[in-house]
């Protein structure tokens, strides 16, 4: 009982002396607040660009390789090797057909090929539209709903017919509402009939892979007009595995089935890419733990200023409160009541100061994700380190003046007048 009520006239003396002194009490919070509020937002910033770009790399699917000329990261953590990556050849269809006949650990396999084009419909038009000429298989590779209409049957894609599936934006900006479905729009010079519309996925961080501003052909249909093994066509081949067989099987088995068709000797190096999420994973792992201790540096300096201030504050609070603390001893108070009185008060000053500091992080990302496309989130995480912050922060800032105050010397300070 006597803990509590220690805990309890404290905290009482705490709040009676920061009502008395408003400004000066104020003052200490803008510090803290400050402080609180650049590690705080750096921290969330990080986090939610984060949560965004991870969300993004898992619509590439953990199980999908992807070979290309290209590799999205450099081979072996070394440098950028550009020249070497600029000597591969493109995949070609032959090779997507091989593999396709060839692999045992592929549950579905796709060519895809990709160019940046106008699309229009009457007199509207969509600019820099990337259109996906695919082989069979895509749509089991990268899963998608449609919002109406259907994907092209087997028939039709083999066939080479003028068919198109385009993305919800598409859809919004050349016909502004009206039903697309039997319309014929123009790509490429050429007239193709809209049979139907994905459904709306919202942006990503990478564009190409989210479907929204994406026109697809059958491949048959496309590679009519589109040199497929150009580098501007962009050709790769997607690969699925299967159930119960880890990408990783799959991924050396695709490495020995290329390099056989390649006629590589065993002393050289592949010359294609066999891209996956984990490449992006484990760069960004790198990334975010550079960036979070850059921001942690960078907020920490704000802190470590606000506390010199409520250091400075409680310095004054002492000195000005010298006679009670003089009283207090004289009546048989302990020294570590003065103590937890005035560490009290510098406690509950940096922890307001947090909570503000939350407050307009709080308030921040509200307006971030009222007003744009990206989403912002304050983590439990982020709210319990900033408070916990703030604590500490405190019982450092207060320690040293509370100890002042707690060793003095009962008649001196009585007899000090101001």
């Amino acid at each position: 009982m006597s803990s509590i009520r220690l805990i309890w006239e404290s905290l009482i003396m705490a709040i009676q002396s920061v009502t008395v002194n408003r400004l000066r009490a104020m003052l200490s919070l803008l510090g803290i607040t400050i402080g609180i509020f650049a590690i705080i937002a750096v921290f969330t910033i990080v986090d939610s660009l984060e949560t965004n770009i991870r969300e993004s790399v898992s619509s590439l699917g953990s199980d999908i390789v992807y070979v290309g000329k290209w590799p999205w990261a450099p081979e072996d953590g070394g440098e950028w090797a550009w020249w070497k990556y600029m000597n591969r050849p493109q995949p070609t269809f032959d090779e997507y057909e091989f593999l396709r006949e060839k692999s045992r650990s592929a549950d579905e396999v796709c060519f895809v090929s990709a160019v940046g084009r106008r699309i229009e419909y009457g007199n509207n038009n969509v600019n820099g539209a990337y259109i996906f000429g695919v082989s069979e298989g895509f749509q089991d590779i990268r899963s998608f709903e449609l919002e109406r209409g259907r994907y092209f049957s087997l028939l039709e894609g083999n066939a080479g017919r003028n068919v198109v599936v385009i993305g919800s934006e598409i859809a919004k900006e050349l016909f502004q509402g009206a039903d697309p479905i039997g319309k014929l729009i123009e790509m490429l010079g050429r007239k193709v009939m809209v049979i139907g519309v994905i459904e709306k996925e919202g942006k990503g961080t990478f564009d190409a892979f989210i479907l929204d501003e994406v026109a697809i052909l059958p491949i048959h249909y496309y590679k009519g007009f589109i040199d497929i093994r150009s580098e501007m066509a962009g050709p790769e081949v997607w690969l699925k595995a299967r159930r119960n067989v880890d990408v990783q099987e799959m991924t050396f088995e695709i490495q020995q089935l290329l390099r056989s068709y390649r006629r590589l000797r065993p002393s050289e190096e592949d010359n294609f890419a066999l891209n996956q999420t984990s490449i992006i994973n484990n760069q960004l792992d790198q990334f975010f733990s550079v960036l979070k201790i850059a921001g942690f540096f960078i907020g920490i300096f704000s802190i470590i200023v606000g506390g010199f201030g409520i250091a400075n504050i409680m310095f004054v609070s002492v000195k000005e409160r010298t006679h009670i603390i003089g009283i207090q001893k004289a009546l048989g108070a302990k020294k570590y009541l003065i103590l937890f009185q005035f560490l009290f008060e510098s406690v509950m000053l940096s922890i307001a100061g947090g909570i503000i500091g939350l407050f307009i992080v709080f308030l921040g990302a509200t307006v971030i994700n009222l007003s744009s496309d990206f989403s912002v989130f304050l983590t439990v995480n982020n709210i319990v380190l900033g408070i916990g912050i703030s604590s500490i922060i405190g019982l450092i800032s207060g320690i040293f003046p509370a100890w002042q105050g707690a060793r003095m010397d009962p008649v001196v300070a009585i007899n000090t007048s101001f």
